[in-house]
Parts: C-alpha cells; structure tokens; sequence
C-alpha cells in the first residue's frame, strides 16, 4: 500500500513538475474608440486588471500549466510595452523569468459597445505559437470583459488540452 501511495505521489509530482511555465503578461488596450487616450481611464484599467487576473487564474486551475509571476518584470513590460507593438520582446521577458511560454490578453475596443478579445500563448523560447482564442463582445462591463475571457479559455485555449511539454 505505501509503494503505490509513494508510486502515485511520484507521479503527481512528475507531472506537476513537467506543466510548462507560462508569464501571463498584463493585459492591454487597443481603443480605437472616439474616447480614446493615451492612458486607459480608471475603469478600463479596472477591467484590464480584472480580465488579467482572470486570465491568470483560470489558467491556473486547469492544471495544465503553472503560471509564473510576472512582477519582478513590471518595469521591463512597461518600459517595452504595449507588448501587442513590440516585435517579440514578450519572448524575452518571459525566458527572463523562467517561463516556457508566453501569453498576452489584448483588448481592441471599438466603441462602447463593441469590443474584441485576442488571447495568445506563444513558445518564448521559438516565437511560435501554441494556442490562441478571439472573442468579441457586446458591452462595456465588468461581467462582459470576463465572460469574454472565460470563454476564449474555456473553448479555444484549453479544448482540446495543452501540449503536455515546453
């Protein structure tokens, strides 16, 4: 009975340690809205905090992969950013932080009722990619940016399941 429960914790771990790592890289705004700024205004940054930490969470939960802490780079992906204009340096920041694969959450909001969701995760150490999702959504809220995200991760980033390695 400990030889299997030992066999069992082996291979929990085994498999726990095999999960890539992933950086989920703050998300960003494209507005092409007529209330576009150059900064988003509170509650939009609200909401791109809140589908980050979303994003981050669920990716989390499935088990799939293990997420990295991006905040020992904040400085780097302000600095470089916006990530979606910077011809890779998502790559870099990612394998700085010991990260197999990289993902990034933008925004693209047309006005206040029309606003669209690109979720990518890309091999950092290639470029290349290894899964995506869009979604559009109609509504500016809260409970709409996260039903967005929810579904892009539900139906296009784990169906069907992750590659198991790096």
């Amino acid at each position: 009975m400990m030889a299997a429960l030992a066999l069992v914790a082996g291979l929990t771990s085994a498999t726990a340690e095999a999960a890539p790592h992933v950086a989920v890289l703050p998300a960003e705004l494209l507005d092409m809205s007529g209330a576009a700024t150059r900064n988003p205004s509170p509650d939009l940054q609200h909401r791109l905090d809140l589908v980050t930490a979303e994003l981050r969470k669920l990716l989390a939960q499935s088990g799939e992969v293990e997420v990295v802490d991006v905040t020992p780079a904040a400085a780097r992906i302000a600095d470089e950013g916006p990530v979606y204009k910077c011809n890779g340096c998502e790559d870099d920041i990612a394998k700085s932080l010991g990260a197999d694969w990289v993902a990034t959450l933008l925004v693209q909001k047309t006005s206040n009722l029309i606003l669209s969701f690109r979720v990518k995760i890309d091999d950092a150490r290639s470029g290349k990619l290894v899964r995506a999702g869009l979604a559009d959504i109609r509504g500016d809220t809260d409970d709409g940016w996260v039903r967005g995200v929810r579904w892009i991760v539900k139906n296009r980033l784990l169906d069907p399941p992750l590659p198991t390695e790096p």
